[in-house]
Order: C-alpha cells, then structure tokens, then sequence
C-alpha cells in the first residue's frame, strides 16, 4: 500500500493526490462492477444448464442459500415453521 500523504507545493498539489487516489478508487469498484456482471451471467448460464437438463431452479436457488447459514439458525427456523403449520392444520 502506498502512502499518499505529500504535500509538495501547498493546497494544489494535496488536491491532486486526493483526485488520483479517489479515481484509483472508483476505476476498481467500475471493474469489480464489471466483473460481478460477468459473474452474474455466468450463474444465469448454469441455472439455464440445470433447467435444461431437468432440475427444478428455484428449489436449486433456496438449498444454495440454505448452505450459506449456519445449521442451528436452519433448524430453529424449522421448527417455528412447523410449530406455525401445525398451528394451520397443514401438518
């Protein structure tokens, strides 16, 4: 990392190094941007894939998110589910 702190000629010149910075800055977030794009379109291609080849998406799409809790916050919100369904008579 490099440090930006000089200060050549007063004011005018800590402007310029403030600029620079904050362009650097901008043009990596435009590309991570670009590339969470990319990314994007790639997932869309493999659900394509999947539904083509017969699996159902949207069921694909919750055990993904399921694999990114922790199991104990999945089984709590289990058992409130069917606490509620059986509360419904859906059980």
């Amino acid at each position: 990392m490099v440090d930006l702190k000089v200060v050549e000629d007063g004011p005018a010149d800590s402007y310029r190094v403030t600029a620079d910075e904050l362009r650097q800055f901008i043009e990596r977030v435009e590309r991570l941007e670009q590339e969470k794009k990319d990314i994007a379109e790639q997932v869309k291609e493999v659900m394509a894939e999947a539904k083509g080849r017969g699996y159902d998406t949207k069921v694909m799409r919750k055990l993904i998110a399921l694999r990114r809790r922790e199991p104990d916050d999945i089984a709590e919100e289990e058992a409130i589910l069917d606490m509620y369904k059986e509360a419904l008579g859906m059980s």
